[in-house]
């Protein structure tokens, strides 16, 4: 998954669409805010969410942290190999490092995320 084609929330999920599925995960400033990952929760298939829901959780030593979905949907599958290791999160967030991928409920939700250049500096003004 290309970054740059990426949609972003301001909660920093990201969503690519392929195809009917729309796959979902947490950016690289997020795992490198949130430093050595230590359990994550997914949520199992069939589940539903609107855009803004918690759909699961991350924690690293400092902090857990809510994964809300960016767009609505039922999850068609859950990255539950995120499980055994969480460095794949640091070493590909977005390729391996997918958290779930849903059937979107309506598609055109994308529309109202962020794209790479505006993620970027939502980050800058959060970091100061």
């Amino acid at each position: 998954m290309d970054p740059q084609t990426a949609k972003y929330s301001k909660s920093h999920e990201w969503v690519i669409l392929d195809g009917e599925e729309a796959v979902i995960g947490i950016s690289d400033f997020a795992v490198k805010q949130l430093t050595d990952l230590v359990y994550i929760e997914l949520p199992p298939v069939g589940k539903s969410f609107s855009a803004g829901e918690e759909f699961g959780v991350v924690e690293s030593v400092k902090a857990a942290s809510d994964l809300y979905a960016p767009i609505g949907g039922e999850v068609t599958a859950a990255n539950t190999d995120l499980e055994e290791d969480l460095a794949v999160l640091s070493d590909d967030p977005f390729g391996k490092g997918w958290m779930i991928k849903l059937k979107p409920a309506d598609p055109s939700e994308i529309e109202a995320l962020m794209d790479r250049a505006a993620y970027e500096a939502h980050c800058q003004s959060e970091s100061h």
